[in-house]
């Protein structure tokens, strides 16, 4: 509900305001409320997604989910699976597997349709709905920035109005009314080939992969690309022809023998009834920079993903996961601005080698010149009898990335060289005991960070015993003091007596070679579970340095603010 409005204009301001209701526009909601901060969303339309877009969130994504409270009921509704098999006209010529090891704790990727991802999403609005206000049918009709912030004007149902906000994340998707209110342009390639988007509904017992046909039997010329889905729906996206008019491609006595010829090449004989029809062509398109003043853009309003390794939704998930907590620290006071800047450094560079892998794959699903095409024809030809060609024909699905270069990074510890994650990586998974007092629960790295007392930065300390240095106990503390969130998790080879701390068992003797770690090495985590820097000895002065250069601060800056109070 509106608040009551005067002149036409809402008399309060806000400190964030969220443009777009999709899963980009509700993470990053999610990601504020969860760092504390409240957030006003806007939504055009009148209530979750209908039609067929996302389907696959990878583990990465998940991960960030989990983080906002939302991952068990994308695990309880979804398809996890772990690779796929490509055939080039009725003959096998690839199988590939995710990494779904020992060490996981999740699965390499799970299908679920937007509409239920929009809803799982919006349960867990509900549970924060002290800080997250949705408007729906809520349309943004203009936008006005200043170096203080944005005045916003919405048009609804019952009338039209005015609100101010500080900062401004814009999630509205690829036809983004902010990106083009801002004269902002994309960058990149359209590719002219287009696909129909065919979801059906047909009980099957077909187990849940990725299955791709070059020029089947079914469709000569085409590629054909295949999903399973929750409630036995199974979404099915096949390329036109050049030359073919795509209002006829579109009409039900058209789609239908197309699927129907599939389902009978597939040996699928059930029944099954349409309950949608669409049509995409791909992108590869990016903005060079992801903040404009106060305005910040996520997901499809700042890029434009092929669909060919299922990086658009997934991609627009780690735009938020990034910018929530860099845009909650510098409302609180507790960063620079410039921290903003990061966040569009490290998720353009993100984009850009995203858009390096999806052009590659776009290319081969849908080649855009003949060259292209012959190319393609002779590897898809060799692949079944020469496994060398077959990486050529891999879909190179998401990965999470690493913010190679990033301003954030702190540089290595001595030695520098050695296995772990590297600053600007994402942890690396792996099963830890996770001991509180006398209680001991099986779990993972990601669980161990995930039992820090507040969203913030984590060190993971590698050492004999759970026993913290004085120094980086100080350290947390002169942290908390200035509202930078800091937390230190011990982990241990082997497990010691009951203590206060919550700390990690390395029971499975894996963790410590994995992370190049011995008694006294120190990871320092960021809030989004990228590492900020690694060092051989836990020195405090090391870790206040390398979080004080993130938020843009300085140990002098501490004591001036000290001495102020």
């Amino acid at each position: 509900m509106v608040p009551a409005l005067r002149a036409g204009a809402e008399p309060r301001r806000h400190p964030v305001v969220v443009v777009g209701g999709g899963p980009v526009g509700l993470c990053t909601a999610l990601g504020l409320a969860v760092h504390g901060v409240p957030v006003v969303l806007l939504e055009s339309d009148e209530s979750v997604c209908i039609g067929s877009r996302a389907i696959c969130i990878s583990r990465r994504s998940l991960e960030i989910i989990d983080r906002l409270g939302a991952l068990d009921g994308f695990l309880k509704a979804g398809l996890p699976w772990t690779g796929g098999r490509s055939y080039f006209r009725n003959v096998e010529v690839l199988r590939f597997s995710m990494p779904a090891d020992e060490n996981q704790r999740l699965p390499p990727m799970v299908n679920l349709p937007q509409y239920r991802i929009e809803q799982i999403l919006l349960d867990r609005v509900e549970q924060l709905r002290d800080l997250i206000e949705i408007r729906w049918q809520t349309r943004l009709t203009g936008i006005e920035t200043g170096d203080s912030g944005s005045r916003l004007k919405v048009a609804t149902p019952e009338l039209n109005y005015e609100l101010e906000a500080d900062w401004v994340v814009a999630a509205d998707g690829g036809r983004s009314f902010v990106r083009d209110a801002l004269g902002l342009a994309l960058e990149g390639t359209s590719y002219e080939g287009r696909y129909v988007i065919v979801d059906i509904r047909l009980r099957s017992d077909r187990p849940t992969e990725r299955l791709a046909y070059f020029d089947p039997p079914c469709n000569p010329g085409s590629t054909v690309l295949v999903h399973r889905q929750p409630d036995d729906v199974w979404r099915i996206d096949y390329q036109l022809r050049d030359g073919e008019d795509a209002d006829e491609a579109l009409r039900p006595e058209n789609v239908m023998p197309r699927v129907e010829s599939l389902l009978d090449m597939m040996g699928e004989r059930g029944a099954w009834n349409p309950i949608w029809i669409g049509i995409y062509k791909a992108n590869a398109l990016t903005l060079p920079r992801f903040r404009a003043g106060r305005v910040l853009l996520a997901g499809d309003a700042a890029h434009l993903m092929p669909i060919f390794g299922v990086r658009g939704a997934n991609s627009g998930i780690d735009d938020a996961d990034n910018l929530s907590w860099k845009l909650a620290f510098v409302i609180r006071g507790s960063a620079g601005e410039a921290l903003l800047d990061s966040y569009s450094a490290e998720r353009v560079a993100a984009a850009r080698e995203n858009l390096r892998h999806g052009t590659k794959s776009t290319e081969f699903m849908a080649p855009p010149s003949f060259a292209f095409d012959l190319m393609r024809t002779a590897v898809l030809s060799l692949a079944s009898r020469h496994p060398e060609v077959r990486p050529l024909i891999n879909p190179r699905q998401t990965s999470a990335v690493t913010y190679v270069g990033s301003p954030l990074n702190a540089a290595d510890g001595e030695p520098a060289q050695g296995p772990g994650p590297v600053p600007g990586a994402v942890l690396l998974e792996c099963p830890v005991t996770v001991v509180a007092g006398a209680v001991r629960t099986q779990g993972h790295i990601t669980d161990l960070v995930r039992a820090a007392q507040v969203p913030g930065f984590t060190a993971l300390l590698f050492t004999d015993t759970p026993e913290v240095p004085r120094d980086l106990l100080d350290l947390k503390d002169g942290l908390h003091r200035h509202g930078v969130p800091f937390d230190i998790i011990p982990v241990v080879r082997r497990p010691v007596g009951e203590r206060v701390i919550t700390y990690g068992w390395d029971h499975t003797g894996r963790l410590f070679p994995m992370y190049g770690a011995d008694s006294g090495t120190l990871y320092v985590v960021r809030p989004d579970g990228h590492v900020l820097g690694r060092r051989r000895d836990a020195r405090a002065t090391w870790a206040a340095a390398a979080i004080l250069h993130a938020l843009g601060s300085s140990t002098d800056q501490l004591r001036e603010r000290d001495d102020q109070r």
